[in-house]
Parts: structure tokens; sequence; C-alpha cells
């Protein structure tokens, strides 16, 4: 048997030079414009340090906490993106708790009690599937 035509190796000689050569010029460019972009994506307003697109409000208030002691009561003044920031609740843990108790409605109580095993038990329920 042979090992395929030349039109087939011709294509894969070409494949294997263009893997050599890497990106294009234009590829280049939008990779490192979008490198500087990502890179610059929070800068501190008084020291202009930069931080990454993935940077918590936590990380960037403790740069002003660390850096910046003067302004540690307003942080907006460093980072526009910490308004509203709450030094006390740093992940925002509290505040989701908040709205997601505020938001859900309370469920009427279903015949038969509660939720809890016992009184599934009660009602003549099984926790899980019998086996044959």
């Amino acid at each position: 048997m042979g090992k395929g035509s030349n039109v087939q190796k011709a294509q894969a000689a070409r494949e294997r030079n263009q893997k050599k050569l890497g990106k294009s010029d234009e590829e280049r460019r939008a990779a490192s414009a979008k490198a500087k972009q990502d890179g610059a994506a929070f800068m501190c307003k008084i020291c202009r340090q930069t931080f990454m697109v993935n940077a918590k409000a936590s990380l960037l208030y403790l740069h002003v906490t660390s850096k910046h002691d003067d302004k540690k009561c307003d942080p907006v003044a460093c980072f526009d993106s910490l308004a509203g920031f709450d030094p006390n609740d740093p992940d925002g843990k509290k505040a989701d708790a908040k709205k997601s108790a505020a938001s859900k409605p309370k469920k009427s109580a279903k015949k038969g009690g509660g939720d809890d095993l016992l009184s599934l038990l009660d009602a003549g329920l099984s926790k899980g599937k019998k086996k044959k």
C-alpha cells in the first residue's frame, strides 16, 4: 500500500509549516491588546497600581487599607468599583443572605407536618427505595 498521494503530503507539510510560523501579526496585535486591557482592568487612582480582571473587591479594599491608610474611610477614592463595599462583609455573603431571605415567600404548611424525617416516617413514607 502507498503512503498517500502527493496532495495529502503537500497539505500535511503546509499544516506543519503553519504551526511552526505561529500567530500572524494581526493575531499577535489582538492578543497583545487583550492582555493589556485585562491586565489594567482595575487601576488605583492614587498610585496607578493595576489589578487583573479577576481581582475581587476584598483584594482591592486590602490595597486601599495597606497602601493608602488615610483613604480607608473612602475606598472609592482609589477604585470606583468599591462603591457600596462593606468591609465587614468582604465577600457579600451577608447581603446575599438578606436578599434571598427577603425574596423567598414563606410556604404554607402542608398537611402531615413539616419536612423533617420523623414526620415523613409517621406519614408512612420511607426514606429511600426498597431493594428487590
